[in-house]
């Protein structure tokens, strides 16, 4: 592989990156869920 300063997870090109990409989405969106789950858990209910 040449040295282009790339990632060794992003030297495929495009896809590679879309799929780099995708996975950071779907891991932010799933923390942010986590919280907002945790966070109305804490909560006490309503009566």
């Amino acid at each position: 592989q040449e040295d282009n300063g790339l990632p060794v997870h992003l030297k495929g090109g495009p896809r590679d990156s879309a799929l780099y990409h995708l996975t950071t989405l779907i891991c932010c969106v799933g923390t942010c869920y986590s919280l907002w789950a945790l966070a109305q858990a804490w909560r006490p209910k309503k009566n």
